[in-house]
């Protein structure tokens, strides 16, 4: 990776020649490193802050003792520039790639439902930890697998002999559900 500079007094039309030569060739040649994929971009945006200041030199009225350059054609009407546009392309996807997984991500996983199931007051479940952790998940009644049924406190606790179940298996995550043993 390197920064080139040109500095020097230059006429407008010889100024924009040096500006489509070097802007043409960083969009070719600047892509090729780790960093230099991340820098490139903002360098080629930095760079139009040259051309605005081109743009406000004044046309050549008398010749120099030399001729002013040829500008030739516009930065993306030369090889260089069409070149470039594939990875303008491939960064543009990879981070049209990254949004849209983004939010398929946030969309599918933003719900804590599948990490643990919900139980609701009349309905079975089987215990998959070892008391006292919890690792319940839904089960039919008719069931051989099914160990407990999912009962609602009466006066805010539970009956002796049943378990008081985490609350994020409850439906809202803060409702209190019993947990009777259906074997003894």
């Amino acid at each position: 990776m390197r920064f080139l500079k040109r500095e020097g007094v230059f006429c407008r039309t010889c100024a924009l020649a040096s500006f489509r030569d070097m802007q043409a060739d960083t969009m070719v040649l600047g892509w090729w490193g780790p960093l230099s994929v991340l820098i490139t971009p903002f360098t080629l945006l930095t760079n139009l802050s040259a051309l605005s200041g081109i743009r406000r030199i004044p046309e050549p009225v008398a010749p120099g003792f030399r001729p002013p350059l040829d500008p030739g054609k516009p930065v993306f009407k030369r090889p260089a520039g069409i070149l470039a546009l594939i990875p303008v392309g491939l960064l543009g996807l990879a981070a049209l790639a990254f949004t849209v997984l983004l939010v398929i991500g946030l969309v599918a996983g933003g719900s804590d439902s599948a990490d643990h199931p919900t139980l609701t007051v009349g309905s079975c479940a089987r215990n998959d930890a070892a008391w006292p952790e919890q690792d319940l998940k839904p089960e039919s009644c008719d069931s051989s697998d099914a160990e407990l049924r999912v009962t609602a406190p009466a006066d805010g606790s539970c009956p002796d002999g049943d378990y008081l179940a985490y609350l994020k298996y409850s439906e809202d995550g803060s409702t209190s559900l019993c947990l009777r043993p259906l074997k003894s």
